[in-house]
């Protein structure tokens, strides 16, 4: 059997059999099942990736007193970005929740950014913020 010929067998091209080619193929038939064009193939495993493809969430979040960080650190440890809006607490409050937060955050390889007055931005290691709202206000 010649190269050519292989290859047309191996990719279904060829239907020609010779009766000596016939038991050599059989078995290879067994191993390898070359795909057929023009027919949707019937496997079960095949997954569409719009199915897992995970929706990223941000949480706003507005504590009100420092009994709340737990919860905000809770968060954060499950991989989800944290808003936090600390204008409504007194100014020492809030500074215990950015230290803790900051620790936290640095404890998961995450990242703090400050956003305005007293609102941060927490997020974890799996989310990347690029860019910086001061920037913005700078370049208008």
């Amino acid at each position: 059997m010649t190269i050519k010929r292989k290859f047309k067998r191996f990719f279904a091209l060829d239907d020609e059999y010779d009766e000596d080619e016939i038991e050599i193929e059989d078995d290879i038939e067994e191993t390898h099942h070359p795909v057929e064009r023009g027919k949707k193939s019937d496997k079960k495993n095949i997954v569409s990736l719009s199915s897992i493809q995970n929706q990223a969430k941000v949480l706003l979040l507005e504590p009100h007193s420092y009994d709340e960080v737990q919860e905000i650190a809770d968060h954060l440890k499950n991989r989800k970005a944290v808003v936090i809006n600390l204008q409504r607490i007194s100014r020492d409050q809030a500074k215990r929740i950015v230290d803790f937060l900051s620790g936290t955050v640095y404890a998961i390889g995450g990242d703090i950014q400050k956003l305005g007055s007293n609102i941060f931005l927490c997020t974890p290691d799996n989310v990347n913020v690029t860019g910086s709202i001061s920037e913005m206000f700078e370049q208008s």
